[in-house]
C-alpha cells in the first residue's frame, strides 16, 4: 500500500506502519527505556558505595553545573593542542544532541501533544520545513564527526587511540553510532522516494531536507522506482529503530555511558585537583591509601567510568615519553577492569605492590612525576594525581619504597631538609653574598622569604639565593628568611606518599611563621609556592596539634580565609623592574625559557617570568612545547632522589628541543629555568646528554642580577 504525497509540508511519522508494528515498536521502545533507566541507576548506586571523598564535591551545585555546561557544550578542552579532534567530537557531539532533540521533538508531536490533548500536529508548515533543515544539516555534521573518528582511528591509525585497553567494544561503539546516522539518511531518502508513488514527483518541500532529497535521488537514479522504495522501507525503518533502541538501552552498560559519566565528572571536578592533594583525617588510623578497592572515592570510581580511552593523557606524558612503566590512562581503566572483574566474582588482589600479580606496580607509580600533564589534557577532568597519591601512600605506609627515598625521608625526620647536612647550615649561602639578609625572626619585614633546601644546600642553587637576595636589596624591598628554623617544605614527599611527615614539616612552619611579623611570603622554588599557597591552609592543624605524635601545639586554622598572600619570586620581581633600573637593553644573550610544572600547570604564572626574561634584553624564543604544554623535568614526584630506567631522560629530550626544534636553534645560548629542581636536572642531564659545549642552563635571577650589575655582589 502506497500513500499519496502531503499537500501541506510535513511528514506522517508512521509512515508505512501499521497499529500493530506501532505498538510493538512502543512496547521495544518502553523496554530499551526502562532497561537504561536501570542501567543508570545501578552504575550510580555503585558510586554511593564508594568511600567518601575529602572534598565537598556538591557544594554551589548550580554554578558547577553551568560551568560543566560551558566545558562541554564548547568542547574547549578538546580543542586544547588538538584542532581536528576538536571539530570531530563538535560535530559528533552536537549532531548527536541535536538528533535526540529532534526525536524528543517527534516524540511531543505524536504522543503528547496529538494523542494526549487530541490537537493536530504541530510538525507542519513552516516549523517542520526549519526543522527538517537543521536536523538534516545537524545530522551530516553528526556523520562527518564520526567519519573523522573512523579516519583517524583505522587509517590513520593515531597511536594514543591504541593500546593496553583497546577493544572490539570501541569498534562496535563507533561504527554503531555511523550505521545510525547514515541509516537515518537511508530511511529519509526511501521515505521521501516513496511518498511519490502515485505521483509523477516526490514532495518539493522535501528539497529542504537536503541530505534525504540527495539519497532519494541518489536511489532513484540507480533505479530505484518510488514503489520499490515504499516497499522496503518497512524492513529498512526497523532495522535503524532496533538499531537506535539498543543502543539506547546499552548506553549505561558498555563505552557510550562515558556521554553521562563524562558530565557528572566535570560537574563534580575540583577546580585545585593536584595543585593541593587530599587530606588525611585527623584520625591518623583512618584510612587513606589503597588496601583495598573499597577505599577509592565515589569520585574515584567515577574518575574511572569517565575515561574515554581518548588517550591524551598518554600522549603528554613525560614518563611514558621516557620509557619509564606509566601510561596514565592505563592505570585509570587497569583499577575500573579490576573494579569490574570483582564485582563480577573474580579473585582479589592486592591493588599496588611491588612485583607480584598486584593491579598496579610500584614502579609504575614511581614514574609519575606529579607534573600534572595528564590532567591539564584529560577533556572530562580526570583527577590522576588523587588515585596515584592513595596508591603511593599505601606504597610508604607498606615500605615499599626505593631507598634513597628512605634515605631522603630520614634525613628530613633527622635534619630537617633532604640533604641530610645540619640544618643549621640552613643559612650559610648568605656570607657570600654582600648585602645583608635579615633575620625574620628578629625583626618586621614585608617578605618572609621561604628560600627551600636546593637554594640552602645546593652549590649550583646557591647562586640563585645569592642573586635573589642582591636583586630583593637592590629594590630597596623588605624581606628577611628564618635561617634554620626553615625546613624542608613537604611537597615532594607528600606525592611520595609521606603524608605524615608532610604535616609534620606543615605544622612547624605554620608555628614559625606566626611568630614573626610579616605581610606576604615569597618562595624561590615552584614546589615551596605550591604548597605554602595552596596546602598548608587545607591542613587542620589545630586538630593534629591534638595528636600525642605530631610535634607542634597550635591553636586556630592557618590562613584560612586566604588573607596571607604567597608568591613566586618571579611574581614579586616582576612589578620591580623600575626600582631595578632595567631598560630592556642590557643583555644580547639568545635565550629560550622552560616552564616549571609547578609554577605553571600548578598554578597558571607563565608571564612573570618571561617579562623578567625580556626585561633584561635578552632575545627570547619559545619551545615547540611551552606554557601549559611543557614538559616536565623529570625531577617532580620524587624523580630527583629516585633511581629509575629510562631510555631517554627527560631533561636530555627537553635540551634537545631546545637546541633542534626552537625557532633559533643552535643558537640558542642559554636555556633558562625558574626553579631549582629544574636548575639540578639540567645541569646533570647537560652533562648525561652531551650538551656541555652546546648550552648553558641559568636560572632567571642570574640574568636579572647580570642585568643590573651586580653579578659580583652575588658572588657569582
Amino acid at each position: 500500500m502506497t500513500v499519496p504525497p502531503l499537500q501541506t509540508p510535513g511528514r506522517e511519522t508512521f509512515w508505512q506502519i501499521g497499529y500493530v508494528q506501532e505498538i510493538l515498536f512502543y512496547f521495544f521502545a518502553a523496554m530499551a527505556l526502562l532497561t537504561f533507566g536501570w542501567g543508570v541507576y545501578r552504575r550510580f548506586t555503585r558510586y554511593t558505595r564508594g568511600a567518601d571523598d575529602w572534598f565537598d564535591r556538591t557544594d554551589g551545585i548550580v554554578s558547577r553545573v553551568v560551568g560543566a555546561t560551558k566545558i562541554v557544550a564548547t568542547n574547549e578542552k578538546q580543542f586544547n593542542r588538538d584542532l581536528y579532534g576538536g571539530l570531530m567530537h563538535t560535530f559528533i557531539m552536537w549532531g548527536f544532541l541535536t538528533l535526540f532533540i529532534g526525536t524528543v521533538i517527534i516524540g511531543i508531536d505524536i504522543d503528547l501533544w496529538q494523542k494526549a490533548l487530541g490537537n493536530e500536529p504541530f510538525l507542519q508548515g513552516a516549523f517542520y520545513l526549519s526543522y527538517s533543515l537543521v536536523m538534516d544539516a545537524m545530522g551530516l555534521l553528526f556523520v562527518v564527526g564520526i567519519g573523522m573518528a573512523i579516519y583517524r582511528r583505522y587509517w590513520v591509525r593515531n597511536e594514543r587511540l591504541w593500546g593496553k585497553h583497546t577493544s572490539t567494544e570501541d569498534t562496535l561503539f563507533v561504527w554503531t553510532l555511523f550505521l545510525l546516522g547514515v541509516g537515518g539518511y537511508v530511511v529519509e531518502g526511501l521515505r521521501i522516494l516513496g511518498d511519490g508513488a502515485g505521483s509523477t514527483s516526490m514532495p518539493e518541500y522535501e528539497i529542504v531536507s537536503f541530505v534525504g532529497w540527495f539519497t532519494a535521488r541518489t536511489f532513484q537514479a540507480v533505479g530505484v522506482s518510488p514503489g520499490l522504495a515504499a516497499d522496503v522501507y518497512v524492513a529498512v525503518w526497523w532495522s535503524h529503530a532496533l538499531l537506535a533502541l539498543g543502543f539506547i538501552a546499552l548506553i549505561p552498560f558498555a563505552k557510550p555511558f562515558h556521554m553521562l559519566s563524562s558530565f557528572a565528572n566535570v560537574v563534580t571536578r575540583d577546580e585545585k585537583a593536584g595543585k593541593r592533594l587530599p587530606s588525611v583525617p585527623a584520625d591518623l588510623d583512618a584510612e587513606t591509601g589503597a588496601a583495598s578497592i573499597d577505599h577509592f572515592s565515589w569520585k574515584e570510581i567515577l574518575d574511572q567510568d569517565a575515561c574515554t580511552k581518548c588517550g591524551r593523557c598518554s600522549s603528554v606524558c613525560p614518563a611514558k615519553a621516557s620509557g619509564r612503566p606509566l601510561d596514565p590512562r592505563d592505570v585509570i581503566l587497569d583499577l575500573k577492569q579490576y573494579r569490574e572483574n570483582l564485582a563480577a566474582g573474580g579473585d582479589e588482589r592486592t591493588i599496588v605492590a611491588d612485583g607480584g600479580s598486584s593491579v598496579i606496580q610500584a614502579e609504575t607509580m614511581e614514574s609519575c612525576m606529579s607534573c600534572m600533564a595528564c590532567m591539564d589534557a584529560c577533556p572530562v577532568e580526570i583527577e590522576h594525581l588523587k588515585s596515584f597519591t592513595r596508591m603511593n601512600r599505601e606504597l610508604t605506609d607498606a615500605g615499599e619504597i626505593q631507598p634513597s627515598m628512605q634515605e631522603v625521608f630520614q634525613n628530613v625526620m633527622q635534619k630537617g631538609n633532604t640533604f641530610g647536612d645540619p640544618n643549621r647550615k640552613r643559612g650559610d649561602w648568605a656570607d657570600d653574598v654582600e648585602v645583608d639578609v635579615p633575620d625574620a625572626r628578629e625583626r618586621e619585614v614585608e617578605y618572609l622569604w621561604y628560600v627551600g633546601d636546593y637554594p640552602s644546600f645546593d652549590d649550583r642553587n646557591k647562586k640563585v639565593a645569592r642573586s635573589l637576595a642582591t636583586i630583593l636589596d637592590a629594590a630597596d624591598v623588605s624581606f628577611g628568611i628564618l635561617f634554620d628554623d626553615e625546613k624542608y617544605d613537604g611537597n615532594d614527599i607528600r606525592r611520595v606518599g609521606e603524608e605524615f611527615l608532610y604535616i609534620e614539616l606543615a605544622g612547624h612552619h605554620v608555628e614559625s611563621f606566626e611568630d614573626c611579623e610579616f605581610e606576604k611570603i615569597v618562595c624561590t622554588d615552584p614546589h615551596s609556592y605550591n604548597t605554602i599557597k595552596n596546602e598548608y591552609p587545607e591542613v587542620d592543624f589545630e586538630e593534629f596539634a591534638d595528636d600525642p605524635v605530631m610535634p607542634f601545639d597550635y591553636e586556630g586554622t592557618w590562613n584560612a580565609d586566604g588573607e596571607i598572600d604567597v608568591y613566586h619570586w618571579t611574581q614579586v620581581v616582576e612589578e620591580l623592574v623600575p626600582q631595578l633600573g632595567l631598560s630592556g637593553n642590557e643583555l644580547d644573550y639568545t635565550v629560550t625559557y622552560h616552564d616549571p610544572c609547578h609554577l605553571g600547570r600548578y598554578n597558571d604564572e607563565y608571564e612573570a617570568p618571561r617579562e623578567l626574561v625580556k626585561a633584561t634584553g635578552c632575545e627570547l624564543h619559545e619551545m615547540p612545547r611551552n606554557r601549559d604544554d611543557s614538559f616536565c623535568c623529570g625531577g617532580g614526584g620524587g624523580g630527583l632522589w629516585m633511581e629509575l630506567e629510562e631510555e631517554t631522560k627527560p631533561s636530555e629530550e627537553r635540551l634537545r628541543e631546545a637546541l633542534e626544534d626552537t625557532a633559533a636553534g643552535s643558537q640558542i645560548e642559554k636555556f633558562v629555568v625558574a626553579c631549582p629542581m629544574c636548575m639540578t636536572m639540567y645541569e646533570d642531564g647537560r652533562k648525561t646528554g652531551g650538551f656541555e659545549d652546546d648550552i648553558e642552563v641559568v636560572d632567571v635571577a642570574e640574568l636579572v642580577v647580570e642585568a643590573i650589575g651586580e653579578s659580583e655582589t652575588a658572588g657569582l
